[in-house]
Formats: structure tokens, sequence, C-alpha cells
């Protein structure tokens, strides 16, 4: 309300100031409920944590059943220092004390202070007669000209890049817990000059990945330099590929699948995958029941109502028969497949007028041989979760680190997560596998392009 309407409704007679009055306070009230009402585009910080859903109590005490043997710490296999407590004097009348009359052991296991490891090298270069240059040994303990060591870079590419600690605090980390005094800029300098050295394998693992039997595909948003990039990952169960770009178009699936994908691609519904033909594509079940929660929120028309009852139904009765394929005959199987494509096709043809509908419908038939994939070929899910899990950690460390700030932090960003993750899922320590890669990259690594002054 306006000063001048406020003395507008003073100037009228007193019935009709009142009923104004009357009039205004409604409408306050009403606002003022569907502010303590949230909406389900309410942001979270925006609602008052007396409104949030509160999570349900557990139906069970938490441990183990009354009864069952307690679990506890193992006792460590090797000991690798001995420490002996013994006393002269009560502590509490000072008497004098004599033998022990009870001993026993206890085991602590502890992280030791750590100081950092100064090693000089000295490196001597020697006149080869027959290639008529001075050959020298190659030291594998720290990249070339770099005084940080090897194990220090990838220790602390580890935290970044997988656990997603930001620079700031690993520099931290380094200076109360090792002693080592180190800048935020000659770390990421050192990560940068690391993905460099490891870019080989990273294009190894793309090529193995584009080449595999049953892929898994997504992408969100990422930041660089404060533009919107996109974070793709295709991953199988062994692998993980990532990679940052500026499109969230077909290009870039095409330059890394090609046209033509011999295996089978589980994706969601974005238009970029159907660019691509590949040897069968399976469409995700969880974006589906996803839009169906999200649609009930605004439309609660009978029509609409229907649909989601019969495309739920159908879509779980698939995943039901998926899980007892091993346990029912062949014959069966088949037969109950064969039904669950005619149920399909009778669902599409049904014709409604409702726009949620049809939206959904004719999604639904364009992918329509892209949703019982998982039916035709063993070792295929009906979710798309493997690819989603493999986004997680990226998706934390974008909220710790903001993204990137360049085309080369994204490239080292990319790298160091596909070599990292690609070891976790295999079962191997992402540290030492990293070391070992980068270790036999500084072998392999040619010095043609170095000059050596024969007086030094």
């Amino acid at each position: 309300m306006t000063r001048d309407e406020a003395i507008a409704i003073l100037e009228m007679d007193r019935e009709d100031a009142i009923q104004a009055i009357l009039i205004l306070a409604e409408k306050a009230e009403k606002y003022d409920r569907l502010c303590d009402k949230p909406g389900p585009t309410t942001p979270s910080g925006s609602i008052p944590p007396y409104l949030k859903p509160t999570k349900k109590k557990r139906k069970r005490p938490c441990g183990r059943k009354k009864g069952h043997k307690g679990v506890c710490r193992k006792r460590p296999e090797t000991v690798t220092a001995y420490q002996t407590h013994s006393m002269e004097s009560c502590p509490d009348c000072h008497q004098p004390l004599q033998k022990p009359v009870r001993t026993y052991k206890r085991y602590i296991e502890d992280i030791p202070r750590l100081d950092p490891v100064v090693t000089e090298h000295t490196v001597h270069g020697y006149w080869c007669a027959c290639c008529k240059k001075i050959v020298q040994p190659k030291v594998t303990d720290a990249l070339h000209g770099a005084r940080l060591g090897l194990r220090l870079v990838v220790f602390t590419a580890w935290l970044h890049y997988l656990i997603g600690i930001s620079v700031n605090n690993i520099v931290k980390m380094l200076s109360v817990f090792f002693n080592l005094q180190i800048s935020a800029g000659g770390l990421t300098q050192a990560w940068k000059s690391l993905a460099t050295l490891l870019e080989p394998q990273y294009n190894e693992i793309g090529q193995k990945v584009s080449a595999s039997a049953v892929l898994h595909a997504d992408e969100t948003g990422w930041r660089l330099n404060g533009k919107t990039h996109w974070l793709w990952c295709f991953t199988t169960q062994k692998l993980c590929y990532y990679l940052i770009t500026p499109s969230r178009g077909s290009p870039v699936i095409k330059k890394l699948l090609g046209i033509l994908f011999g295996g089978i691609l589980i994706c969601d519904f974005l238009g970029a995958y159907n660019k691509i033909s590949a040897l069968a594509k399976q469409r995700c079940f969880y974006h589906l029941f996803t839009e169906l929660v999200k649609v009930d929120a605004h439309n609660h028309s009978a029509a609409w109502k229907a649909f989601r009852k019969k495309l739920s139904r159908l879509l779980k009765d698939a995943i039901r028969l998926s899980e007892k394929k091993n346990q029912i005959s062949l014959v069966c199987f088949l037969r109950l497949k064969k039904r669950l494509y005619r149920r399909l096709e009778q669902f599409l043809a049904t014709p409604c007028q409702d726009k949620d509908v049809q939206r959904l419908t004719k999604r639904l038939k364009r992918h329509k041989q892209e949703l019982f994939t998982f039916l035709e070929h063993e070792g295929v899910s009906p979710y798309n979760n493997h690819a989603e899990q493999q986004m997680r950690k990226p998706v934390l460390t974008r909220k710790v680190s903001q993204q990137n700030r360049s085309v080369q932090g994204a490239n080292t960003q990319a790298i160091l997560m596909t070599l990292l993750r690609s070891a976790e899922l295999q079962g191997d320590n992402p540290v030492e596998n990293l070391l070992a890669y980068a270790k036999k990259a500084l072998l392999t690594k040619t010095t043609s392009g170095l000059t050596y002054n024969i007086a030094c």
C-alpha cells in the first residue's frame, strides 16, 4: 500500500474505511499462510526448520540384538614399538611400591610425527660417443625440474580431486601435520604438470571406454571461469572417464563414441544421445519415476492419475520380471516379456487430452525400443545409478572448490579424476596406482627436447 492509498482510506466514511481495512487484513493473512507453506520450488534455505520434514524414528534401536557377541577393533598383527609402564611410589600417598601384582597388555594404533624428508640427488652425466650427446640417469622421485616429491604431489592430488578438500585446506594440513610449507599456487602448478605427464594414460582409458560392451553416461553442470560448461561422465564397472566441455550437445558424444557405438548405452532422455546409433540403448527408469513425481505436484486430474498408475505399474512389472529371470523357465520368461511389449503398445495407443500425458506419451513412443533393453541383455540395469554415483564426488568437489578458472585447470581436473576414480573402481590404491603410472611415464619420457651444457 502506498501513502496516497492510506490517506484515501482515512478520508472515507467510517464504515467504508473499516470495510477496506478488513479486506486488506484478509489479503495479508492469506499471503502469510502462503509464505508459511513452502511450495515445491521454495529453496531449502527459505523454509523455517520447524516446517522441514523430519526423519522417521527407527523401528528398532541401533546396534546388535541382545545376546549377540560384541565386536571391537581387531588386535594388530604386527607390533612396531614397545613401551613398559612402571611406578616406584603411589601417586596418592607417595608410599614406596613393591613388585607389580598384575600385568596386562594394551595395544594403541597412532600416527607418528612426520617431518619432510629432503634428499640431495647427485646426477652424473656421461658423454656417449655413439649418440654424440650427454646421457644421464633419470630421476623418478619428482617431476622434471620440480622440488616437490612425486609422492607428495600425487597424495595432494588425491585429496583435492577425489576426496574434495580445497587447496587452501590442503596447504594448512601440510603445514600442521607434515611441517611442510608450500603455497597454493605451487600445488596447482605441480598438479598441472602431473596431468600433462599422465595424459596418454587418460586417453587410453577413453579408448577403452569407447570400446566397452556396456557403458553408462551422464552429465552435469560445471563452471569454467564463471561460464557454464558441462562435466561428462562415461563409465563402466571398472573404468571411469571424465570430460569437461563447453557443449552439452551430441558432438561431444560423437567425438568419444563415434556415430555408431558397438555396445549398450545406458543413459537418460537427453536429446544428445539420440544423435548416435548403438547396438542397444537403455533409458533410465529413475528419470521416468522422478518425472511422475514432479507432475504429481501440479497435475491432479483424473486422466493424469490413471496414466501415472498404468505407467508405474508397467515399469515395475518389467523390473520384477528381470529380478526373477533366473527363477522361472525360459518359456515362461519369454511369454511374460512378450506380454509386457504388448501392454506397452496398447498403453501408448490410448488417446488422452491431458497435456502432461501427451508430452510423456510422445517421449515414450520415441524411445519405446529402448525401455526394456535390460530384459534382452545380461548385465544391463534399468537404472543409470552407476553413472550417478560416479558424478557424486565431482559434485561435492564442485561445491567446495567452485570449479575451474582456466582450460588447463579443467583438463587437469578431468585427467586426474579419471585416473584416480578408475583405480578406485578396480579396487586398487589410487595413490599408489597413480604414483606407479607417473614413475613409468618419467622413465619412458624422451629427453630429446632437453639440452645440457657440457661444461656443467
